[in-house]
This record gives structure tokens, sequence and C-alpha cells, in this order.
């Protein structure tokens, strides 16, 4: 048996399970700055990599949110990785607030300047990356009718790591303490080493690795 149903018509269920089947997913903690000079920080469960060289990270504003209206405006923003101990205080920044007030301020969180964008990283953060936008799209249904969802893509351009992270030349990801978005109203997941397995690629598909 399997539950089956067009997303148009509803799903019937008590939780929309879209989230959770299309998780668990990396946390975009994005920082940007207004044209008046204020801080924003908000977290974005729709956020992942999507290309090597160069590196192209995106998050997807669900209606037209400050941070957006910063990146449209400045053409740059920072991600910042979200950790076990960060989690409650990512969460404060979920908050709506109006466009006048920081959620830096808000969460207790400290504006670390950048090395080359000029918009700050959280200094708690032991891993973000500073971009500059390279797009920004609006999604369409099958109508071809604009949907209240923008896509923002950046080339990142200055990464920080956490020394402490780096394992002879390799990012530790199994004990950096990332947490994760996955489905219903509140879930979310660590990873941990217990969850690493390793498995490489036949020799075929070597040609798709990065150089």
């Amino acid at each position: 048996m399997q539950h089956f149903y067009e997303p148009h018509a509803g799903h019937g269920l008590k939780h929309d399970p879209f989230n959770a089947i299309v998780g668990p997913r990396p946390i975009g903690w994005v920082s940007s700055r207004s044209t008046a000079g204020v801080l924003n920080l908000a977290p974005y469960s729709f956020f992942n990599a999507f290309n090597y060289v160069p590196p192209v990270i995106g998050f997807s504003s669900i209606g037209r949110k400050d941070s957006l209206n910063n990146i449209e405006a400045t053409g740059e923003f920072v991600w910042n990785l979200v950790t076990r101990e960060l989690a409650e205080v990512m969460n404060q920044t979920c908050e709506a607030v109006p466009p006048e007030v920081s959620e830096f301020d808000l969460a207790g969180l400290t504006p670390e300047p950048s090395r080359i964008v000029g918009v700050p990283r959280v200094a708690q953060s032991p891993v973000s990356f500073e971009c500059r936008c390279t797009q920004i799209l609006q999604l369409k249904d099958l109508q071809g009718q604009n949907i209240d969802t923008w896509m923002v893509f950046g080339e990142v351009v200055g990464v920080h790591i956490a020394q402490r992270l780096l394992k002879d030349g390799v990012y530790d990801t199994a004990n950096a303490g990332h947490i994760l978005r996955g489905g219903g109203p509140a879930d979310y997941f660590s990873v941990g080493p217990e969850q690493l397995f390793k498995m490489y690629r036949p020799a075929s598909g070597a040609r798709d690795l990065p150089k």
C-alpha cells in the first residue's frame, strides 16, 4: 500500500511530507547588510551547494524577505555554518522582526568583519563562506506564472574554517557538529562520527571529481 496525492489537491496528512522527504537539508544561515547599514541574519531551510569550480551556493527565499532585499541591493552575503552549540541562537534568528532590527543583536551574536565582502560573518560559527551574488531567479509554476519564491545564488569568494576542524588537511565533517533541517514543524538532525561511512566512486566516475 502507498499513500498517493497530487500536491495541488492537498496531501491529506497531518503535516506536509515534502520537506521531510527532501531532507535532512543543510541550513542556509545567511548574513546580509541593508543599504542603510542594518545587519540581517536569517536561516533558510532550502539551501545547498551547486557547483565545485567556481564554488556556487544558493538558497530559496519563500516570500520577499529582508535577506533577498539586501542581497539584491548590495550583491553580497555570507553563509555561516550552524552547529549543535549554535542551534538555539540560530532558532532565535527565525523571529519575524522589522527590517531595522538586527538578528545579531537579537540573538547576542558577534558580527566579525569579512576579508573580501562588506557583510560580516558570525564570529561564533566555525565555518563561513563570503559570497557575491551571481543570480536571483524567481521561480515559476507549470503555467509559467511567477511563484512568490526567489532562488539566490552566490559565488564563494572567501572561506573561513576553524583550524580545529582541519585534520591532516581534510575538513572533519564528522566532528564539526553540523545540524540539518528535517521535516515536521520542529525536526532537526545532527551529524556525528557514528553516521560516517566511506564509499569510493568506481574508477569510471573519477572524471566527475574536482581536480
